[in-house]
């Protein structure tokens, strides 16, 4: 560990954002946290916060035990979404999953909900939530819309931002904002035919309002009064990929890589303002891809941290983009991807069940950990170096608990034991690592 007494840090009540302080060289309570759970010099850690490459999502009024950094040199996070759908609407089931998520090792959670009552939901899951959470408040201004004036036609710009501002003095920790869908980008979707237009379900409901009102994008024109609203409670922005490609067969288009290109833009403007933003990512891509999508993001947004959705790198795994998400996910982070959104096995089907948020979860923080092992990440190693020496001895007490789902793990070595208790039932008498401790004798 870190001796980090040493290192004097502003009050707790901080009046800046994380940005803001780490570029006047002042370590906070915060950095101090990260830095120790890192095992990365304080100093170092502060430099990158300055630089808009690592973020620390964390509202003012938000109170959590579990700060998270992402971005450069940092372990890849996890992110899980939860939420109520039109169709499928419980706070407790929502709760439930929360408590899920997180036992599972998300690092944050998102709430998506467009189902019942929003606030009520948010609300809870804010007061529950032991890690960062974030929201997409295009959701709320649309759903209130909806039920108030009988359209999400029918919203304002001021209730578009008005939502904002509720969100983030409630504690909301980091923003979906989709600012990077402009007039000039639906006007070539028009021209550029898609197999899948708009997958961003925050990115279709701005398309729509747009279309229907001949306006630009809300959030870009008023990019400035978002980040005053980020200003004032410390929300790290994430900024969405509206144009994110819902197929591989539209991966990297001229649409994608525009959005990106603006959000590269508007990202160096929050970090003037002093507000921390990430970028959220692709989507849909094939493995051949994936690197050219990080490092394009890295070059155009300034290193700031990239969030992707997977990416997914085939279409065809329907009840297993789970493991699809897996796959492009462990690359996307290799190659210096920071953050991880999970995928479920329910994605494009149905509602997440229980069982879909764990295995999701688990199969995003076994994507996040292979790649921080190709990213040499100080330590990533050491877990894998442990579990095959207790492997090697058949310690399976330890390999059960430094299994990364040590609850499974322990269900499937105890639902098939041998006679023998140092062999497991696969290979039984014929255990290679046996044969090979008693001839090397």
């Amino acid at each position: 560990m870190l001796a980090i007494g040493v290192y004097k840090c502003v009050d707790k009540k901080y009046k800046m954002t994380q940005i803001e302080a780490a570029k006047k060289n002042q370590i906070t309570s915060l950095m101090l946290k990260v830095s120790a759970k890192e095992n990365i010099p304080p100093q170092i850690l502060c430099k990158k916060v300055s630089q808009g490459r690592i973020v620390i999502p964390k509202n003012k009024n938000h109170k959590i035990k579990r700060i998270c950094g992402i971005g450069e040199g940092l372990t890849t996070k996890v992110n899980a979404n939860l939420g109520t759908s039109t169709d499928k609407v419980s706070l407790k089931a929502e709760l439930k999953k929360l408590k899920i998520a997180i036992e599972a090792g998300a690092d944050t959670v998102m709430d998506l909900s467009v189902g019942g009552n929003l606030k009520a939901v948010r609300r809870e899951i804010l007061r529950e939530s032991s890690v960062p959470v974030g929201t997409v408040p295009i959701y709320e201004a649309a759903v209130e819309a909806s039920r108030i004036n009988g359209s999400i036609l029918k919203m304002s710009k001021e209730q578009m931002l008005s939502v904002i501002e509720s969100q983030a003095a409630e504690g909301v920790d980091f923003f979906t904002i989709h600012c990077g869908i402009t007039e000039g980008s639906l006007s070539l979707l028009k021209k550029h035919k898609r197999i899948l237009d708009i997958v961003s379900r925050g990115g279709a409901i701005l398309a729509t309002w747009m279309s229907f009102h001949h306006q630009e994008n809300p959030f870009y024109e008023n990019f400035d009064e978002i980040l005053k609203i980020c200003y004032k409670y410390d929300v790290t922005l994430s900024l969405g990929d509206s144009l994110r490609p819902g197929s591989i067969i539209d991966a990297t288009d001229k649409l994608q890589i525009k959005e990106l290109s603006l959000l590269g833009k508007l990202a160096k403007r929050a970090r003037e303002f002093n507000v921390g933003v990430m970028i959220e990512g692709p989507g849909h891509i094939p493995i051949n891809q994936i690197q050219k999508n990080v490092l394009l993001e890295k070059k155009l947004c300034g290193n700031a941290p990239f969030y992707v959705l997977g990416p997914l790198v085939t279409d065809v795994a329907a009840g297993y983009d789970h493991i699809t998400a897996a796959i492009g996910g462990a690359l996307a982070a290799s190659f210096g991807a920071d953050f991880l959104c999970y995928v479920t096995a329910s994605e494009h089907l149905r509602h997440p069940s229980y069982t879909d948020v764990k295995e999701g979860v688990v199969a995003a923080k076994i994507a996040a950990h292979a790649g921080d092992i190709a990213k040499g990440i100080k330590n990533a190693t050491n877990w894998d170096r442990s579990i095959s020496l207790a492997r090697k001895i058949r310690d399976w007490k330890k390999q059960i608990k430094l299994s990364i789902d040590p609850v499974k793990a322990k269900l499937y070595r105890y639902s098939s034991l041998t006679d023998k208790l140092d062999v497991c039932s696969m290979c039984g008498d014929y255990c290679s690592l046996k044969m090979a401790e008693e001839c090397l004798r």
